[in-house]
C-alpha cells in the first residue's frame, strides 16, 4: 500500500463522522428530551452515553443524564452530548482504521 491509503481511510473516517454528526445536529437541534431520546435510541451513542450518566441511574435516566453531562462538558447540553456521543463511535472506528492502514503504509 501506498502512504495514499492511509489519508484515504482519514478522509473518508472524517467525512463519515461530519456525516453522521450532521445528521444528529439536524435530528436533536431545539428538540426536547424525548425527543432526543428518539432519535437516539438504541445507537452506540446512548449505551456510550448511558456509561456516563449519573450514579444510580438507569435506562432512559442514565443515557439523558449522560448525554447532558457529555455535552455540559464543551459548554452545551443534551443535544450537544447527543451529538458527540453518536459520532464518537464512527470517529473511533476511523482511527482504528486509520492506524491500521498506517501499519501497512
Amino acid at each position: 500500500m501506498s502512504n495514499n491509503t492511509s489519508n484515504k481511510v482519514a478522509g473518508l473516517s472524517a467525512a463519515a463522522t461530519a456525516a453522521q454528526a450532521a445528521t444528529t445536529a439536524s435530528a436533536v437541534s431545539g428538540a426536547s428530551a424525548a425527543t432526543i431520546m428518539s432519535a437516539t435510541a438504541g445507537t452506540t451513542g446512548a449505551a456510550l452515553a448511558s456509561t456516563a450518566g449519573a450514579a444510580g441511574t438507569a435506562g432512559g435516566a442514565a443515557i439523558s443524564s449522560g448525554m447532558a453531562a457529555i455535552g455540559g462538558a464543551l459548554g452545551g447540553g443534551m443535544a450537544t452530548g447527543a451529538i458527540i456521543t453518536t459520532a464518537a463511535p464512527i470517529a473511533l472506528v476511523g482511527l482504528v482504521g486509520w492506524g491500521i492502514s498506517k501499519l501497512f503504509d
